[in-house]
């Protein structure tokens, strides 16, 4: 089996990827994770209780320019036109699960987007509940699905 690595040159070396030929597609990627919490910190956040502010306010906020930025936090990976950028929450009784969604029209997909918004609104959670709970651990964070269909041309 031959192994194709899409990130090196002809000598091995870190590259980007061309995608100037690519063309262009309207394209959605679709990560989740989840922050283990005690029960006691769940119920602090519901009530805004945490002293920080208002916990999934922010970290939605943080996981939306998170997906901004990935070109600055990934070193390979290209500046896209973001179209849309969405991060949820649901509350149970374990923690906090985060899902977001990333959408482009663009010659290359947006996992990354995707993947680097729910990880980052998971770290701003832990962040600002690290006063109130020390047992906090981020679990399973992984793209749940990438979808590619052809841009419309207008």
């Amino acid at each position: 089996m031959s192994l194709l690595l899409t990130h090196t040159n002809a000598n091995g070396e870190a590259a980007m990827v061309d995608i100037s030929a690519k063309p262009v597609s309207r394209r959605e990627a679709v990560a989740t994770g989840h922050i283990k919490l005690q029960p006691a910190t769940l119920e602090l956040i519901r009530e805004n209780q945490i002293q920080k502010g208002d916990v999934l306010a922010v970290a939605r906020i943080a996981g939306i320019q998170a997906a901004k930025l990935t070109q600055h936090l990934i070193p390979l990976c290209h500046q896209i036109p973001l179209s849309k950028v969405g991060v949820d929450f649901v509350l149970n009784p374990e923690g906090i699960t985060a899902t977001a969604t990333a959408k482009t029209i663009c010659q290359t997909g947006v996992e990354m987007e995707a993947l680097s918004a729910v990880t980052v609104s998971l770290l701003t959670i832990y962040d600002m509940c690290k006063g109130v709970d020390k047992s906090m651990r981020l679990d399973g964070v992984h793209l749940v699905s990438k979808t590619k269909e052809p841009a419309e041309k207008g």
